[in-house]
């Protein structure tokens, strides 16, 4: 996807992108900010970066913050015969944060950022400080809900997520408790507006491990079996209560995976909590991070 953006979205994505090449595909990434210490945050499906906006601008007065679009997503290249297995995502990840030397990470994760992020994060745990969890899971699990197992049907599921935008389109509304603004949604679709661009759109669905034991699980195992070393730092849950997908059983989930955690369950707010809550999750975020 072309870099030059219409007028409208740079008021509400306010940044200038930087590219790194993956040998697949070129991604997209924020670098925003200066400092010795980095928040990385890392977005899930059907989002990009533009989910982290305001996060950015109000952390980037005291920290580097690196926010990458994966490959397929938000303003990063979209290539066709990309695998878009979790393993691939988790490599790519990996490869940028190594490119940028990062010395000393904070880790903010959401949807699939949560196995992408910790999955990268976790093959070098000494350089993992801080962590925030936000509507997430990076272990396996056998809750599906019924709307996303009709987009990972054969043929009808790639008909309705890339030829009628059946699942970035209705996130704008069923991810979120109050209604998005107009040019905020327009916003969150931008990068998805036809086939070719949704493809990851479609492949994270499909790519949900299924338990049979295929690349995605291996990777989600592996993933999972690294995520007690979360119980060394200090890690911050923040979870949307209304969230259809990641419900109160994933959020109970980590509780007991983390019993040290520091956790708010937020009723009010949705799978989107950044845009159901954005004060008390900004608060929250900065206070963690120590600023």
């Amino acid at each position: 996807m072309s870099t030059a953006r219409p007028d409208w979205l740079h008021g509400l994505y306010p940044f200038k992108t930087k590219r790194f090449d993956t040998g697949r595909g070129v991604m997209s990434y924020l670098d925003e900010g200066q400092g010795d210490e980095a928040v990385v945050m890392v977005h899930g499906n059907p989002t990009w970066s533009f989910f982290y906006r305001n996060l950015v601008i109000g952390l980037r007065g005291r920290f580097r913050c690196i926010v990458p679009d994966h490959l397929g997503c938000g303003l990063s290249d979209k290539p066709q015969d990309f695998a878009y297995t979790l393993g691939e995502h988790v490599a790519n990840l990996r490869a940028l944060l190594d490119h940028l030397q990062l010395k000393r990470i904070h880790l903010v994760v959401h949807d699939w950022g949560g196995p992408i992020g910790l999955g990268a994060a976790l093959q070098r745990p000494e350089q993992l400080d801080r962590v925030v969890i936000l509507n997430t899971a990076a272990f396996a699990d056998t809750i599906v809900p019924l709307r996303i197992r009709l987009c990972r049907a054969p043929v009808i599921g790639e008909w309705l997520v890339r030829g009628l935008n059946g699942f970035a389109g209705p996130a704008t509304w069923m991810a979120v408790a109050k209604p998005l603004p107009a040019d905020v949604r327009r916003g969150y679709l931008y990068p998805y507006d036809n086939w070719a661009n949704r493809i990851a759109t479609h492949r994270f669905v499909v790519d949900i491990p299924s338990g049979l034991g295929g690349a995605s699980d291996r990777t989600l195992a592996e993933i999972e079996a690294r995520l007690p070393i979360l119980r060394e730092r200090p890690v911050r849950i923040l979870w949307g209560g209304k969230d259809f997908c990641f419900n109160r059983h994933y959020f109970e989930r980590w509780q007991a995976l983390l019993p040290g955690a520091a956790a708010d369950y937020l009723p009010k707010a949705g799978h989107y909590l950044l845009e159901d809550e954005p004060d008390h999750c900004l608060g929250q975020i900065a206070r963690h991070l120590g600023v």
